[in-house]
């Protein structure tokens, strides 16, 4: 049960997840124009305040006074709909995200996460399966070629991503035994499988880690997964009919699902926000209410940093896959994986239980990464299938397969 706080302590919970997320998602937009113009040998966002750094507050400006230009063959309703669902369902997901530890402050101590959901884990899938539908909606109502085709791939890769992504997810409430947050955190306290090392379900659960590793890139519509935009084959895919402040609501949804997939991540693989606290649970007075819960907060944005500059670092450096190669790792690759691992995660757990250790977690993650490279294995078998023919009309046939993957 859903413990209760003052409304000060609610209020002052949601304003810091708002303002958390907001900057973060801002830090964000700056750090990968930084970051890629680096890769790429160029300067980058360099005129605004230290480094550019204002470069993302004076873009948003712009945006929001631009001339917003409405086609006259758009569903009106749908087509401004779409980007209002996508930044409220991006902001919604997040609230289930433990981003410190608790704080002791007028008397009240309380952790600091919006919302503590008994089904925590499935409120994050559930706003996951509605986010696709502002770009699928996008799409329909713009009543455009190149926007409806964006549209469908979308709702291709949430079919695909999602099921692998929802039994990676699965693997870890199995293997918790809980949907609430805030005890999978909890559980992943203490000592790990390896000595020395955090009881991080990264170790324990390393198979679903990758599953969801490679299912939040494509959940999140990055690159190389973004192929409802597509700029080289449906010039903007979805947001091709759109412009001024609608097109920046969709870009803003799309960093901040890079920071609520990040935080994700961080919550049920790494920890979340604990982390050593260097003695400071102990200092006496309002101080020492304050400081380990900060603390937290800094351990939090360091873990999800790290994967926020993965999404960087994979848009600097790897093309866009096709679209068929990019269902066959959905579909033959991580689905199979997945339905294997989460059932085999279920017998580690009753044999740990059954014999009172834990040394069946090393085997499952030894069986787990076996059954990874053959199903990898296969699916690279697979590819090498689907190379075209050769002959005098083996240019005939690849412009055909050419015409069907677009």
């Amino acid at each position: 049960m859903t413990e209760s706080f003052p409304i000060w302590v609610d209020l002052l919970r949601v304003t810091a997840v708002f303002l958390i997320f907001l900057l973060t998602t801002a830090l964000l937009i700056w750090a990968e124009r930084r970051v890629v113009s680096l890769m790429q040998t160029r300067v980058g966002p360099n005129r605004v305040g230290p480094l550019g750094i204002g470069q993302t507050l004076v873009d948003g400006l712009k945006m929001f006074f631009k001339e917003d230009v409405t086609p006259s063959m758009v569903d009106r309703t749908i087509y401004t709909v779409a980007p209002l669902l996508t930044v409220v369902v991006g902001f919604l997901s997040v609230v289930i995200v433990p981003f410190g530890g608790t704080l002791t402050m007028f008397g009240e101590t309380f952790p600091l996460q919006a919302a503590d959901l008994n089904v925590g884990i499935l409120w994050f899938l559930a706003m996951g399966s509605i986010h696709v539908y502002g770009v699928v909606l996008a799409g329909w109502a713009s009543q455009s070629p190149y926007p409806l085709m964006g549209g469908v791939r979308s709702s291709a890769m949430m079919i695909s991503y999602e099921i692998a992504q929802g039994l990676a997810v699965a693997s870890v409430f199995v293997y918790t035994g809980s949907l609430r947050v805030s005890e999978i955190v909890a559980l992943q306290a203490g000592e790990g499988l390896l000595p020395g090392m955090p009881n991080w379900f990264v170790v324990p659960l390393l198979p679903a880690f990758l599953v969801f590793l490679v299912g939040m890139v494509a959940e999140a519509g990055r690159p190389p997964f973004d192929l409802a935009e597509a700029e080289g084959e449906l010039v903007a895919g979805f947001l091709t009919e759109y412009s001024g402040m609608r097109f920046g609501m969709f870009m803003l949804a799309e960093f901040m699902n890079v920071v609520t997939m990040s935080a994700i991540m961080v919550t049920l693989f790494f920890g979340g926000p604990a982390g050593p606290t260097f003695g400071l649970e102990g200092v006496a007075g309002w101080v020492g209410g304050l400081l380990p819960g900060l603390l937290g907060v800094v351990w939090f944005l360091a873990k999800t940093s790290v994967f926020i500059f993965m999404f960087i670092l994979l848009r600097g450096a790897l093309p866009r896959m096709k679209y068929d190669a990019l269902m066959r790792v959905g579909w033959k690759v991580l689905i199979p994986v997945g339905l294997v691992w989460a059932p085999l995660t279920a017998a580690v757990v009753l044999l740990n239980e059954e014999f009172g250790t834990r040394l069946f977690d090393l085997v499952g993650v030894v069986l787990g990464l076996a059954f990874v490279l053959l199903t990898n294995r296969l699916f690279d078998r697979s590819a090498e299938d689907d190379v075209p023919p050769t002959g005098p009309n083996q240019a005939a046939i690849a412009a055909r397969r050419e015409e069907v993957t677009l």
